[in-house]
C-alpha cells in the first residue's frame, strides 16, 4: 500500500494548541470497527462504554523536560532536545543550527534564576559526526540526571503546537498515570483520564494495568517513503511486568476484552506477544513494530486513541485496526464537526 492512501484534508485551526479546560471534557468519537458506524460522545462517557470485567492498559511513561537551551561559547542561544543517555555525562541530542555545532564547541546551561548549572561540549571522541545532522553526542563537565532537566529543561511540546510551553503544560502534558521518566512525548490518549474515571471503571470490575513504552524522537518524523513496506520505524524501549502479562493472558483465556489506551500501549502489547503461543510475555525490550493493514492483532480488542496526522504511521495503525475506509469516513465527520486533533485534541474509541 502507499502512504498517500492515508490522507485527509485537515484545516489548521482544528489542530489543538491547548488542552481542554479540565481533563475528561474532550469530545469522544466512538467508532464501530466492524461496521464503521460512529457516534458523538464526551470523554467522561468512556467508562460506560467499557464492558464489565475488561482490562484497560495504560502507558505509565513520564515525559522528560528534554528541551534545554544552552549558550554557546560565541554567545548564541542553541536548542538541545536530549533523546537518551549514553553514559552519566554523555547524552545524545538533536541540536538546532546543527551545521554550526561542531565537535569541541562549548556550551553553558543555566537555571531560570540565572545560575550556571553545568557546561558541555560536542563530543570530540565520536568519529561519525555529520555537520549536516542535527543529532549530536554531548559531553557534560559532570554527570547529569533528572535534576538537570527539571531545573533547566522545558516540556518538549510537539512541533504542530505553535507556542512556547508554559507552567500549565508541566502538568497537563503528563497523564495521571505518569511514573517512569524517559519519554520525549506524552502518550496522549492517557491525557483524557481523571481519577474519577478510573474510579468508575473500578466500579465495573475493570482493572487498569500499567505497561511502559518510552516515546522516542521518531514519533514526530514523517513517513518519507511512498510504499509502506519501505518505511523503517524508529525503535522504542518498553517494559511489560510478569503480573501484567499473567493478568492479560488470564483475561484473554476467559474471553474478557483488552482495551489499549493509546497506540503506544497497542505497539507494546503486540510486540511482547509470542506469536506461536498467543501469550503475552513479560519483557524488558525494544520494538520497531510497524502495524499496517493486514496485521493480525493478538492481544488488543479495543483501542482509545487521539486523532492522528495525515499520512502518519499512527493513522496507518488505526486503519489496520478498524479499516482504512471506516477511519477516513469517521475522520471526515470529525473535521465537519470541528473536533480538535492531535496531542491536546479529542479522542476516538475503536471498538
Amino acid at each position: 500500500m502507499k502512504i498517500s492512501e492515508f490522507t485527509f484534508d485537515l484545516p489548521q485551526e482544528l489542530i489543538a494548541q491547548t488542552p481542554a479546560e479540565r481533563r475528561g471534557e474532550d469530545r469522544l468519537l466512538v467508532i464501530d470497527r466492524e461496521t464503521g458506524a460512529y457516534s458523538d460522545m464526551i470523554m467522561h462517557d468512556f467508562p460506560s462504554l467499557v464492558e464489565s470485567g475488561s482490562i484497560v492498559v495504560v502507558n505509565d511513561t513520564r515525559v522528560r523536560k528534554a528541551r534545554v537551551f544552552g549558550i554557546s561559547e560565541t554567545g548564541g542561544k542553541v536548542e538541545f532536545l536530549f533523546t537518551g543517555a549514553l553514559g552519566p555525562d554523555r547524552w545524545q541530542a538533536m541540536v538546532s543550527k546543527s551545521k554550526k555545532q561542531r565537535p569541541g564547541k562549548g556550551y553553558e546551561f543555566f537555571t531560570p534564576d540565572g545560575q550556571l548549572y553545568c557546561k558541555a561540549i560536542i563530543d570530540t571522541d565520536v568519529d561519525d559526526h555529520d555537520s549536516g545532522s542535527s543529532l549530536k553526542v554531548i559531553r557534560f563537565d559532570r554527570p547529569v540526571d533528572e535534576d538537570f532537566f527539571q531545573k533547566c529543561g522545558h516540556v518538549p511540546l510537539p512541533p504542530y503546537i505553535k507556542r512556547e510551553d508554559d507552567f500549565n503544560d508541566e502538568k497537563r502534558y503528563q497523564t495521571i498515570f505518569a511514573n517512569e521518566c524517559g519519554s520525549m512525548a506524552s502518550p496522549t490518549a492517557g491525557l483524557h483520564f481523571t481519577t474519577e474515571m478510573v474510579g468508575k471503571l473500578a466500579e465495573k470490575d475493570v482493572e487498569v494495568l500499567h505497561i511502559t513504552l518510552h516515546v522516542g524522537m521518531g514519533t514526530f518524523l514523517p513517513v518519507r517513503t511512498e510504499n509502506l513496506e519501505d518505511h523503517v520505524m524508529h525503535t522504542e524501549s518498553y517494559h511489560v511486568s510478569e503480573e501484567v502479562a499473567e493478568k492479560i493472558n488470564r483475561a484473554k483465556k476467559e474471553g474478557r476484552k483488552i482495551v489499549a489506551i493509546g497506540t503506544t500501549s497497542v505497539r507494546t502489547l503486540e510486540s511482547a506477544v509470542n506469536r506461536e503461543t498467543g501469550l503475552l510475555e513479560a519483557k524488558n525490550s525494544s520494538t520497531n513494530l510497524f502495524i499496517t493493514p493486514g496485521f493480525q492483532f493478538a492481544i488488543v480488542d479495543q483501542m482509545l486513541t487521539n486523532f492522528h496526522t495525515p499520512e502518519s504511521t499512527l493513522l496507518v495503525l488505526v486503519s489496520a485496526f478498524a479499516g482504512r475506509e471506516h477511519i477516513l469516513n469517521a475522520y471526515k465527520h470529525a473535521v465537519e464537526q470541528k473536533y480538535h486533533f492531535f496531542s491536546y485534541g479529542d479522542a476516538t474509541f475503536l471498538r
